[in-house]
């Protein structure tokens, strides 16, 4: 992305959307009157019942007749005992490390019997409703209103909210005791949406969005000759080349920021080169929304460009089912995840070039559709490494997270943990993601209504990857320093003579936190101190140490953007991209390069391993504090639409995180470091 997580220079995060239930009224509201299901064994499911659904906002009641659909999760067998193994499997401490199930065998452990499913598909016919889909995970429903309500034993009702009318349960959903140990967690009886945005942005796409929140006004005229009308950026390394006639900023002598990074320079700042690792014999897999047309043919094209190996014939292989993609105009349709999809399988390629690589393309950004994608790679075992580089807040105006998503998708890296596949997940572009941080971030959601966690990164069976602003070494081009992924941006004034606001404003930044949704993983114990764990990303103390975010970071930074080449209306181009976007296909790429040194041999979930590396030279830790580099650079993007654009940035600001010693909540354990790869290889 030019500067970038929902996507820098070209294209903004989507939004991923999270309700799957659509009531609408049709005439009339005739209310359905539901009895709870009661006797021994009987249950409700917490958070059906959503906060924002209130007797004040009460707007009357859901027609009978109105349609309606569910989906019904199921809890299979002994779902204590899948969270044990899952653990054991992954724990390099624990006797089983790496005594990874098969598909068939987790399925035949763990998944749902044939009497859960007929139970489940029993109770919700007998209530009048319609099964239209059943998986080895979930029973898919639909049916009117009434019948609906008959099932769940709650009332539906409309509410109204920041952002309209909404319908949602009375009260939780209540399960009967035939169906109450089979049934995991229900989605979609509220038709709020909550979406999942990616986290890559293009820097001109992220000048675009910042110019129309600001309503900013530039005199159409030509540039003096005091700085370039043309694009110009530091071609050899972090600030190279000092932007003469730029007014002075955060240093007296500001450099132009450095050209976009390519794949050959990440390899070489993050020791691939060195250690001669290249992904050979990993399996790397890639999901987003949608799908491009042309990917494996750009990603080969913008390979030979630089001097790379293109895909090689059966490298590349994807899984996209256009007839059945949906919600385009929320997500922003297969164009608006294309910048996204290229930056993925352009990074995985790029830092790991003998990996397998697949793509698994979701029919939407819905929480559904996304999480079909992720069970189909684990059901499958199509990859050993899954990188995602999008997410959603938590909690927001517009209500919580539903409780379902998260219950489902654990469930399923629990599964992918136990078959020796783990997950990536970028930590989001918005800093501690709070409405302060929103209120001048171009990649944040506005909806925020607290500092947070973002999901799924926050969970604790998924590496959280956190970003850096990387700097190379001048002379050779190695690794030179890093700080936190965080940037405030000052705009040139009409005169050329003053940078404005200065100090800058927050406008794009690495996500991390404390989640207070999540207790400890035991990874993180006597790694992370209390003095973090204790207090969550909103201020609340718990008496009892929580999970932190990110775990690993790696370079993701706007302004030392990475470069990125894909079609797009016809043409192919390139442009440069910034986010954590960039970062978890990166950190994916590592865990391949990393399973090479293991002799091929899978890592799983890889956060035990990583943790146990904490304090060596298997990272480096960034610290902000200790970098005393530039961190003023200027960014020319040339005279557009008869306009200069010149922008100033000051990097390592991210909002409300920052880069210490030790572990933190901006770049947790830090980056991959000399020695990565070699704390990875068998002993001989």
């Amino acid at each position: 992305m030019p500067i970038v997580r929902n996507k820098l220079a070209k294209s903004i995060a989507p939004a991923t959307v999270a309700a799957a239930l659509i009531l609408t009224t049709l005439g009339m509201a005739v209310p359905a009157s539901a009895a709870a299901p009661t006797g021994e064994g009987a249950r409700s499911l917490p958070g059906t019942h959503p906060e924002w659904a209130t007797p004040q906002a009460d707007a009357g009641a859901v027609d009978s007749a109105a349609p309606a659909s569910a989906r019904i999760y199921l809890a299979g067998r002994d779902a204590s005992g899948l969270a044990a193994l899952a653990k054991a499997v992954s724990d390099p401490n624990s006797a089983a490390y790496g005594r990874f199930l098969t598909s068939a065998q987790a399925q035949e452990q763990f998944g749902a019997t044939p009497a859960q499913v007929k139970a489940v598909t029993d109770w919700v016919s007998g209530a009048g409703l319609s099964v239209s889909a059943t998986t080895a995970h979930y029973v898919q429903v639909s049916g009117s209103t009434a019948a609906m309500a008959k099932a769940f034993g709650t009332d539906f009702r409309n509410y109204r909210t920041q952002d309209g009318t909404h319908r949602a349960p009375t009260r939780d959903a209540q399960l009967p005791a035939s169906v109450s140990g089979a049934v995991l967690a229900v989605s979609g009886l509220a038709d709020a949406i909550h979406t999942n945005a990616s986290t890559a942005t293009s820097v001109r796409e992220a000048e675009q969005r910042a110019n129309a929140a600001a309503r900013l006004a530039t005199p159409d005229k030509k540039a003096p000759a005091t700085l370039p009308d043309v694009p110009t950026c530091s071609e050899d390394g972090y600030g190279s080349k000092t932007a003469k006639g730029a007014p002075e900023g955060y240093e007296k002598n500001e450099p132009f920021a450095p050209c976009s990074y390519l794949p050959s320079q990440l390899r070489k700042a993050y020791s691939v080169t060195d250690s001669k690792v290249s992904g050979k014999g990993a399996r790397v897999a890639i999901i987003d929304a949608y799908g491009l047309s042309s990917m494996e043919q750009d990603a080969s094209h913008f390979s030979s460009l630089h001097g790379d190996q293109p895909f090689k014939p059966g490298q590349y292989t994807e899984y996209v089912t256009p007839d059945k993609w949906t919600h385009q105009d929320e997500c922003g349709g297969p164009a608006g995840w294309a910048g996204e999809e290229a930056l993925d399988v352009e990074m995985v390629h790029g830092l790991a070039p003998d990996a397998q690589v697949v793509y698994v393309g979701g029919n939407s950004c819905y929480d559904e559709d996304l999480y079909d994608a992720m069970a189909k790679v684990v059901d499958n075992h199509l990859a050993d490494i899954v990188s995602n580089s999008w997410g959603e807040i938590m909690h927001g105006t517009s209500g919580d997270i539903d409780p379902a998503v998260v219950a489902a998708d654990n469930q399923i890296f629990q599964l992918g943990a136990l078959t020796g596949i783990g997950f990536t997940f970028s930590s989001g572009d918005c800093g501690d993601s709070s409405p302060g941080a929103a209120a001048t971030g171009v990649n944040c959601q506005a909806d925020s209504n607290q500092a947070q966690a973002d999901w799924p990164s926050a969970s604790p069976w998924v590496t959280s990857v956190g970003g850096t602003a990387l700097q190379l070494d001048n002379k050779a081009g190695r690794y030179g320093s890093e700080v936190s992924m965080g940037d405030k941006r000052s705009v040139l004034s009409a005169d050329q003579k003053s940078w404005t606001p200065f100090p800058g404003n927050f406008y794009f930044g690495g996500g991390g936190g404390v989640s207070k949704d999540f207790a400890q993983p035991w990874y993180q114990q006597g790694v992370v101190p209390d003095s973090v764990s204790k207090t969550a990303a909103d201020g609340t103390h718990s008496a009892t140490p929580l999970r932190a975010t990110p775990d690993i970071a790696m370079s993701g930074d706007l302004v030392a953007a990475t470069l990125v080449g894909f079609t797009d209306n016809g043409a192919y181009s390139e442009g440069g991209y910034g986010g954590t976007s960039v970062s978890a296909p990166e950190t994916a790429a590592m865990f391949a390069n990393a399973i090479q040194s293991r002799g091929g041999r899978a890592l799983g979930f890889a956060n035990p391993a990583l943790y146990d590396r904490a304090g060596s030279n298997a990272f480096n830790d960034v610290n902000d504090k200790s970098n005393h580099s530039k961190r003023g650079n200027v960014v020319d993007l040339g005279m557009v639409n008869n306009t200069l654009k010149v922008r100033l940035y000051q990097i390592g600001a991210d909002y409300g995180l920052s880069a210490s010693k030790g572990y933190d909540t901006a770049t947790g354990l830090g980056s991959p470091g000399k020695n990565f790869f070699k704390s990875f290889a068998l002993k001989k």
